[in-house]
């Protein structure tokens, strides 16, 4: 199993000056980190030196996967979530290999996912890699390159860097435009799932926020806690939707070419939807065979567009593709029937500190509720340039990164090269994941950050030496 460099497992290559080298820093050990150290271990075709930095010592998990309730499952089928595009059955192998659900249409758990990544780097890694259990604090261009400064003074110099931090954790929750305080009913981490399953066996739990995360936080509140309640409140009140048991019917939409507009797209959908029907056909197959061509289509909106696309229809797009696993919407439906799950709308209008409890005003809802904890469950901050990452906040503040126009992530090019405040690319310097979500749309689900990955990896080699003074 991997293990830090601390543990000597895989000693850091050093120049005559005592720094360690790297011709590749990824930075991050989620799945977005994790899969393209996979994808550069996986080519045997060149020597590229390759340390992976982050800061939990743990390689695989970040939010997405670091979850130790094996109730919190993928919301992808497993056919779906093998590390290599052109290996589609490598995780289900794994997992018969392992004793693990070997159904290619199961959702397994994310934990479980986590030791898939991990177990999959292992296998191919050599002495091309490096792993460093450190947080990065800063990157700095310098002749031929970059420094990559850690916590506690160790440098890495390294031709090209991988900005591979997946999302961060959501942004203080707010009334009013007032954070709430830091009180004991305040659960800014909806991941600490100790902290969840350690509140009062009847508790009242407000969850700030409807999305995966918040049904996450439900399944561990309420499964082995009958007495407890929760509401779950979000500006829409709506819950993702559910995969149906067996979906392997493909629909190909008609793509329009040329620019479009966010009206266009939801009318592109509405229709497909119905003529699916007609055939007998459920609207997932329709918003999935959707996937592939999204990220041309969300880059022939211009940038008005786009803002009308997320304010319109942004949502209720949302809840159609990134649905949950049919057992994890039968256990919300339970709890709803027993009276112990409600969902509303409408936000939150006040949270009064009332010492140890919280007294929450929702307009859904006839009266306030007296809840024992107030869990924000709002979903990733997307914004750098209100990151409180100390590297995202170096760069951001000397424009070496700066959020692309809707902040919804890293300005950048569709391939992910980085560009800085005045727009230029920064050579060497590129993001793999989640924040390229402002120029892709769709680039948060495992399927795409694989492609990324391998991707990357395979012009990386000859990125290098074009940077590389002969």
């Amino acid at each position: 199993m991997l293990k830090p460099e601390s543990n000597a497992v895989w000693p850091a290559e050093q120049d005559p000056s005592g720094t360690s080298y790297a011709d590749v820093a990824v930075i991050g050990g989620g799945a977005s980190g994790t899969l393209t150290a996979i994808h550069l271990m996986a080519s045997r075709s060149h020597a590229l030196q390759v340390t992976v930095h982050d800061a939990s010592g743990e390689l695989g998990k970040g939010l997405a996967y670091g979850t130790s309730d094996r109730r919190h499952l993928l919301n992808v089928r497993s056919r779906h979530m093998s590390a290599f595009p052109d290996i589609p059955s490598d995780l289900v192998e794994w997992a018969k290999r392992t004793g693990r659900q070997p159904d290619a249409q199961a959702f397994l758990p994310r934990r479980d996912y986590a030791v898939y990544l991990r177990e999959t780097l292992d296998r191919l890694r050599d002495e091309r890699l490096t792993f460093r259990a450190e947080r990065v604090c800063d990157v700095r261009v310098v002749d031929g390159g970059f420094e990559v400064l850690a916590q506690g003074g160790r440098t890495t110099r390294a031709s090209s860097v991988v900005l591979a931090h997946g999302n961060q954790r959501p942004a203080p929750l707010t009334v009013d435009g007032t954070e709430l305080p830091q009180a004991p009913w305040h659960l800014a981490d909806p991941w600490d799932v100790d902290r969840l399953a350690a509140l009062p066996e009847d508790a009242v739990v407000v969850l700030v926020g409807t999305g995966l995360t918040a049904v996450d936080a439900v399944i561990t509140l309420l499964d082995d806690a009958p007495a407890r309640r929760v509401v779950m409140v979000s500006r829409h009140g709506l819950l993702p939707e559910a995969h149906i048991e067996q979906n392997s019917t493909a629909w190909l939409s008609p793509v329009p070419e040329g620019p479009v507009t966010a009206d266009q797209l939801a009318t592109l959908l509405r229709d497909q939807i119905a003529a699916a029907a007609r055939q007998g056909v459920d609207w997932r197959a329709v918003v999935d065979g959707l996937r592939a061509p999204t990220p041309s289509l969300w880059q022939r909106l211009d940038h008005d567009e786009r803002r009308r696309f997320l304010a319109t229809y942004g949502r209720a797009w949302e809840i159609r593709r990134h649905r949950m696993a049919p057992g994890v919407a039968a256990r919300l439906d339970r709890y709803r029937e027993e009276g112990r799950l409600a969902v509303v709308g409408g936000g939150l209008q006040s949270v009064a500190d009332r010492d140890d409890r919280a007294e929450v005003v929702v307009p859904g809802l006839a009266a306030p509720v007296v809840a024992d904890a107030v869990v924000n469950c709002t979903g990733p901050m997307s914004d750098v340039s209100r990151s409180t990452d100390p590297l995202l906040s170096a760069l951001v503040s000397r424009g070496l990164l700066t959020p692309d126009p809707l902040r919804l992530g890293i300005a950048c090019t569709p391939h992910g090269e980085v560009l800085d405040a005045t727009g230029a690319v920064v050579p060497g310097l590129y993001v793999v994941g989640p924040p390229r979500k402002g120029v892709l749309w769709e680039t948060t689900a495992v399927p795409e950050i694989r492609n990324q990955a391998a991707a990357l990896a395979q012009s990386l080699p000859q990125r290098i030496r074009a940077l590389t003074p002969a």
